[in-house]
Parts: structure tokens; sequence; C-alpha cells
């Protein structure tokens, strides 16, 4: 690499630097505090709720129950993931030019494209997170059942439940992004609609 060629990718890195700095300083300005307390106390209310629900479901449940509500919670959090990834990765023009022509579910999907870090936020994050919190308490339960009923070494159970219960919820992620990005637009009108029908802008 000569001197020009150099020259030219440090002014490159240096703009990229410069660019990178505005754009930080521009997400500092627009720090939302209600935003924060908000997702904090919904975070805090949806675990108790759901880790509630999972425990009187499983607590005196068989063992296929429990392995039922176990990949309940792992599908709930891949189907949030996917829907917040989608929110991210879809195009507003494209609902605007909907909403225009009355689609129903349009307004809601733009209000939700113009506010993709928050919904993503709290798919990705607040349900997908707390599923993955859920599903590894109810994997103890499997354990547990496991066992007590067919009397098997509890680390190696221990060690296979942890195991399905991440292999499931990783791989379903990474398949589900997949298929988030590529049918982005898709999957927020789809995901917009049905809330449209509880909320209408």
């Amino acid at each position: 690499m000569n001197r020009n060629e150099k020259r030219k990718e440090k002014d490159a890195i240096e703009n990229l630097k410069v660019q990178t700095r505005r754009k930080e300083k521009k997400k500092k300005e627009f720090v939302n505090i209600k935003w924060i307390l908000t997702i904090f106390f919904l975070a805090f209310a949806l675990s108790f709720s759901l880790s509630f629900l999972s425990e009187i479901t499983i607590k005196q449940a068989t063992l296929l129950v429990s392995i039922l509500v176990t990949f309940f919670f792992i599908l709930l959090g891949i189907l949030f993931d996917i829907i917040g990834v989608s929110v991210t990765a879809s195009e507003e023009a494209i609902f605007h030019s909907m909403s225009s022509r009355k689609v129903r579910g349009a307004k809601v999907a733009v209000a939700f494209k113009k506010n993709a870090d928050k919904v993503s936020s709290f798919c990705c994050d607040v349900i997908g997170d707390v599923c993955g919190v859920i599903s590894g308490a109810a994997g103890i339960t499997i354990t547990s059942l496991l066992v007590s009923t067919y009397h098997f070494d509890l680390l190696l159970t221990t060690l296979f439940v942890t195991g399905i219960i991440s292999s499931l919820t990783i791989g379903g992620k990474a398949l589900g992004k997949s298929f988030a990005i590529n049918k982005s637009n898709l999957i927020l009108y789809r995901f917009a609609k049905v809330v449209s029908l509880f909320y209408r802008i």
C-alpha cells in the first residue's frame, strides 16, 4: 500500500469516527429517562407474572406438562425475537404508502417503525430475556422430575436439560433472525394488524 492509499484510508477512518461521534452525541441528547423507567417496571411486572404463571403450572405438573410449558416459553421468546428484528429491519416508506390507502394496521406499523429501538428492546430484551429465565427455571423442574422418577444422575441430567434448552433457544433465534430479516415488512405488518385490533392510532 503506497503513501497515497494510506492517506485515503486514514481520511476514511477519521470520517467514520466523526460520523460515529455525531451519532453517539445525537443518541445521548435523546436519552428518554421515562422510557428507561417504564421498561424497568414493565420487565419486573412481566417477569413476576410469567414466573408466577409457570410456577403454579408446573409445580404439581407431570413431566410431559413441564416439558410443554418449557417449550411454550422457548417458542414465545423466539417469536418476539423475530418481531423485534423485523421492526428494526423493515422499511418505513412501505407502511406510509399503505397508511395513505387506509390499510388496517399500517398506522400502527409506522408507529412501531418510528419507535423501532423501543419496540425491539421490549420484544428482544424484555420478553426474550424473561422467557429465557423462565424456561431455565422450568428446566430445573424437569431435571428434578427426571432424577426423582427415573433415578438419572443429577449432574448429567442437569447438563443435558440445560444443553437442550440452550440449543433450542439459541438455534431457534438464529433461524428466526434470518427469517425476520428476509420477511421483515410482512412480519411487522402482520404483528401491527393484530395489535391494531386492541390499539388504534
